[in-house]
């Protein structure tokens, strides 16, 4: 009986675990397609761009 019981428990907490892996799945898909879709119609609602057209720079000189 004890047995079955920590199976039901188990049983219970692999449902909630994947109903919650499901929901953030859920989640980045709709951040994802939002993104995209700001994208799209040029308003980039991010808090700022991270790309730039400068050229970087190497760390280290080469030698000669």
């Amino acid at each position: 009986m004890f047995e079955y019981e920590l199976q039901q428990m188990r049983s219970a907490e692999l449902i909630r675990e994947a109903d919650n892996y499901r929901l953030v799945r859920e989640v980045v898909r709709s951040r994802r397609a939002a993104k995209r879709e700001a994208a799209r119609s040029g308003h980039d609602d991010s808090d700022g761009r991270v790309h730039t057209n400068r050229f970087r720079r190497h760390r280290f000189t080469s030698a000669a």
